[in-house]
């Protein structure tokens, strides 16, 4: 289940390879967010897209060699060029004059080579743990992946294409969590090892040539890059490191947000820092800034609210979680509810005469993926469950059950959830830095 369909999803052709991209259409400047290693696919920012769309076009593609694109067969088809002339080559397919490219690991480097060698296309560009190698890495290298480390291999050995062979999903596991250090990230990690299983150890050899050949001189490209441009690295991020991001922020005169207690998945584990830092630039690189309000009121003097959380699955406890709302606002003067429900609860609510919160429309539908599940009346309900239960968390930026001090309180009369964590910005002339 996902939280946003797309509105198109096609093709564009380069050379005989086949790159597949999607758009989330919205009346609004378009936010490219391109792929990173082909070890995973564009589904690697399932938590950005589903918030962005509410407020952009959103446009996503699967890197050559992994998802719905295709795995050319030499190492030449994965060279930095060919990522960068796609890149160009989806732009003109979604019909995208300019855009805001948003860049993570090696999609960083690309967002950077777009913008620094095809600056008309571009309004600004995010790059997070850029892998651009100014230095040699300092765990991969030729010798290390050319190099056969045994079956026993551990940790970095295994980053090998002997290895790879003998046992592809392993490598997976121990990359991830390498990706990921973050505690509570078992979710995040299986849907890595996940897409990685949808390419092969081949083609991913293949992609290592560009990166330990480099044809492109990033010192030059990013020298030229001339938009607003945001770099966005963890201090331990122990896939890219950390003293990249810095080198690329001061060639391309880039701001340095520095964040600590992370490691090199950004945009996955920190969600909500990520989507308000991406919906604040491109807002600033666009012109698109809300005016300042005309009238505030403030809290004590405004009506209280209430947010009634009633699930979608089955209609029997609409009537109670109804007869509960409408014993409040007896009980409780001048006091609104507003439902964060989908349909058909929505449809009862509305007779009832109370107002459907118009969040509702941002919810991934509940009762859409049970009815897929079940199909031609087979429903294992067990697994449904589990599956709507993983893919529940990611859908949403912000916490949807928890309790907050302030106007609104909220009611839930649905399972609990967890609440997402969120961190304060700091911000410093030179280099901002950002605490999980």
């Amino acid at each position: 289940m996902r939280a946003r369909l797309p509105d198109v999803e096609g093709f564009v052709e380069r050379d005989g390879v086949k790159i597949g991209y999607e758009l989330f259409d919205n009346d609004a400047p378009t936010v490219v967010l391109l792929p990173t290693w082909s070890i995973v696919h564009s589904r690697a920012w399932k938590a950005q897209v589903a918030f962005l769309a509410r407020h952009w076009r959103v446009v996503t593609f699967d890197g050559r060699g992994n998802g719905r694109s295709d795995r050319p067969d030499t190492p030449e088809a994965y060279a930095d060029a060919e990522f960068v002339a796609d890149t160009v080559a989806v732009l003109d397919a979604t019909g995208t004059a300019r855009a805001v490219l948003v860049g993570w690991s090696r999609g960083g480097k690309w967002a950077a080579y777009v913008a620094g060698l095809h600056p008309d296309r571009v309004l600004g560009a995010v790059l997070f743990a850029p892998g651009i190698p100014f230095t040699p890495h300092p765990r991969i290298t030729s010798e290390r992946f050319l190099g056969d480390h045994g079956p026993d291999a551990t940790g970095w050995d295994t980053f090998s294409l002997a290895h790879w062979r003998r046992d592809w999903a392993g490598f997976l596991a121990f990359f991830h969590g390498t990706v990921f250090p973050e505690p509570h990230s078992t979710k995040q990690i299986e849907d890595a090892v996940a897409w990685g299983l949808e390419t092969d150890p081949e083609t991913i050899a293949l992609t290592m040539a560009s990166r330990l050949q480099a044809t492109i001189d990033p010192v030059a490209v990013l020298g030229a890059v001339r938009c607003p441009t945001l770099v966005v690295h963890a201090e331990d991020d122990a896939v890219n490191p950390y003293a990249w991001g810095v080198r690329a922020a001061e060639l391309a005169g880039a701001t340095l947000v520095t964040v600590e207690g992370a490691g090199h998945a950004v945009p996955a584990r920190e969600p909500v820092f990520t989507n308000r830092l991406l919906h604040d630039f491109a807002r600033r690189v666009t012109d698109t800034a809300d005016e300042a309000p005309r009238r505030w009121t403030r809290g004590p003097s405004r009506r209280r609210r209430v947010l009634y959380l009633s699930s979608p699955i089955g209609l029997g406890h609409v009537r109670r979680d109804l007869a509960i709302a409408e014993e409040l606002t007896a009980r409780v003067d001048d006091v609104q509810v507003d439902w964060l429900t989908q349909a058909p609860v929505t449809q009862v609510v509305a007779d009832a005469g109370h107002r459907v919160h118009p969040a509702s429309g941002w919810l991934a539908s509940e009762s859409a993926h049970l009815t897929h599940e079940a199909g031609e009346h087979d429903l294992h309900v067990f697994e449904a469950s589990a599956a709507w239960t993983r893919s529940w968390s990611p859908t949403s930026t912000s916490s949807r059950r928890s309790w907050r001090p302030g106007p609104m309180t909220w009611w839930s009369r649905t399972r609990p959830g967890t609440s997402t964590s969120s961190g304060t910005t700091t911000r410093a002339s030179s280099a901002p830095r950002w605490r999980g």
